[in-house]
């Protein structure tokens, strides 16, 4: 009966989300708030990963401008969080900065489905460089210094709940961790149900052969315009959630080294692959602190430490790439699926 149950994907994917909510409380209640500002980083930058996988990995389009969206999230989120006292409650600053971006996705995605390969790749790359530098010739933007973000508290019944739970007083950090997991989580959920539906399986359809997808009767343009627009709103989500956890937003946080990093986490993780995303968002995160700590307690002073992360990184994506072309967890997957052949065929 269980299996029976686990089969359908709907209720698979809410028992992970329950086992992943659970993980989530247990690691932000036993950490430092330094972590938990750590795992608020992962949370925002695996969202705005997981995006990109579905449009890069599942429907083949590549995006070098995915930190535009992230910023036209978070500078929606400054500007509706100037007031201590906002209009909206924090769920609807996370949804209208959503509804933004996807908007943004709309207008960008209709004339970018016509474009294939490095032409979108250009095109979105015009993107990244050009929307954070449009920051700067509005005032009301902030200009170069940017705006800050005044996150308002949790609701009391929500602290009161938590602290019910476990047993612990929830802090400003903790508190944007937490917003910033149960948003990924539940993007996680609606991004696995739909690469699982019929849009997934049409978004596949055209990745792998365009031709043969439009002889089927397959919308090339309508499905590649949908991929676009769901990826864009998971960036403007995670702007969002960006803009709270660091609390300001500047043009600065958002220059094409943004982007690029996201796709280097989707390629660690394993193009197309939701669990990947979040580990290369991990490794994106955490990394640069253990090579800089290793890099201290070799003698070196914190700048040469400092340096020292981003060519550990680079190499560890060239190793990645040269012994796990699929990445992390696509080459996991297909270890794991041939062992499962041969110990079939024997």
């Amino acid at each position: 009966m269980i299996r029976r149950f686990t089969r359908v994907p709907l209720v698979r994917h809410l028992l992970l989300a329950l086992v992943g909510l659970a993980a989530v409380v247990v690691v932000l209640e036993s950490t430092s708030p330094f972590r938990n500002a750590q795992l608020a980083n992962v949370a925002y930058l695996g969202i705005a990963a997981g995006g990109l996988t579905v449009l890069t990995g599942l429907n083949g389009q590549l995006s070098l401008g995915h930190g535009a969206f992230m910023a036209i999230g978070a500078y929606t989120t400054a500007l509706l969080l100037q007031d201590a006292d906002p209009a909206l409650p924090l769920v609807g600053v996370l949804a209208v900065a959503t509804v933004v971006a996807l908007v943004c996705g709309v207008v960008v995605g209709v004339p970018a489905a016509r474009l294939h390969g490095p032409y979108i790749a250009g095109a979105t790359l015009a993107l990244a460089i050009a929307i954070p530098s449009t920051a700067l010739f509005f005032d009301d933007l902030g200009g170069e210094q940017g705006l800050n973000v005044l996150v308002p508290d949790l609701p009391t019944w929500i602290l009161d709940a938590a602290y019910f739970v476990t047993g612990n007083e929830m802090d400003r950090t903790r508190s944007i961790a937490y917003i910033g997991w149960v948003c990924l989580i539940v993007t996680y959920v609606l991004l696995a149900n739909l690469q699982r539906s019929r849009v997934g399986r049409t978004w596949r359809a055209v990745r792998d052969d365009d031709v043969a997808a439009e002889i089927a009767g397959i919308h090339l343009g309508r499905a590649r315009v949908l991929a676009f627009v769901v990826s864009a709103g998971c960036a403007g989500l995670a702007g969002s959630v960006m803009a709270m956890a660091v609390r300001i937003t500047a043009p600065s946080g958002f220059t094409l080294n943004l982007s690029l990093l996201l796709l280097s986490a989707v390629v660690l993780g394993g193009l197309g692959s939701l669990a990947g995303a979040l580990i290369g968002s991990a490794l994106l995160t955490f990394l640069p602190q253990v090579v800089t700590d290793v890099g201290v307690d070799a003698g070196l002073t914190d700048v040469q430490a400092a340096q020292l992360s981003p060519l550990v990184y680079g190499l560890v994506t060239m190793a990645v790439i040269l012994l796990a072309p699929a990445g992390l967890v696509g080459s996991l997957r297909g270890l794991l699926q041939r062992r499962r052949l041969a110990s079939a065929g024997n």
